[in-house]
């Protein structure tokens, strides 16, 4: 069983940056595609951004595109999220989760506690 804990959340101005980090333990992330996801208060969880286990694919909701970018390091067992220009609605508890398959609409095994994110106006 894989366990993933986030962290880099925070409190940021609107267009400033943050970087998160999902580590692994237990198990090696190498061989899963991995994802990020994030909730808003009221809101259902949304599908934020996946990449597939060899780091080759990449996949990004249409609103966080040009400004997130997923990586990841199979060495230190840990996938990141930079985020740039933030805006007072990526605010949100962010997940990051691992799978078998990358994308939005996949299932995926194993979940983190979340990160929360807030961005000021």
């Amino acid at each position: 069983q894989v366990q993933l804990v986030e962290s880099g959340g925070g409190l940021v101005q609107a267009g400033g940056s943050l970087r998160l980090s999902c580590a692994a333990s237990r198990r090696t992330i190498y061989g899963y595609a991995m994802g990020w996801f994030r909730q808003a208060p009221g809101k259902e969880r949304e599908f934020v951004a996946s990449i597939s286990w060899s780091g080759s694919n990449t996949d990004y909701a249409d609103s966080v595109k040009d400004r997130f970018t997923i990586s990841r390091d199979n060495a230190k067992n840990t996938v990141y999220l930079q985020m740039n220009s933030l805006k007072p609605e990526d605010t949100a508890v962010y997940y990051c989760a691992a799978g078998v398959i990358p994308g939005p609409r996949v299932k995926y095994d194993y979940w983190g506690q979340g990160t929360q994110v807030t961005v000021s106006s």
